[in-house]
């Protein structure tokens, strides 16, 4: 099966809406995801097939725009990588 990569921009994403936003452009989430990071661990532990990897340009960028934020984002993805043998997260 073919890999599904999401590429995210670091420059682009300054709130959280924007993270939202830029996951939904490359990734089929439903449409009654609830843009919070609980409905984000829902969605992208059992709603989103693998494999995926998901790479994070920039990341510094929005790691200063969000803040703790960020924190509990990526705490959240590496928690999926750990949890999912067909998911990858890469933060540049």
């Amino acid at each position: 099966m073919p890999v599904t990569r999401c590429i995210l921009d670091g420059a682009t994403i300054q709130t959280m809406d924007d993270i939202y936003r830029a996951l939904a452009s490359q990734l089929p989430l439903p449409s009654y995801f609830g843009r919070n990071l609980d409905a984000l661990w829902d969605i992208l532990s059992t709603d989103i097939e693998g494999p995926v990897e998901l790479v994070w340009e920039d990341a510094a960028a929005s790691r200063i725009a969000l803040g703790k934020n960020f924190d509990r984002i990526e705490e959240l993805l590496k928690e999926l990588e750990r949890e999912r043998d067909d998911f990858r997260v890469i933060f540049r």
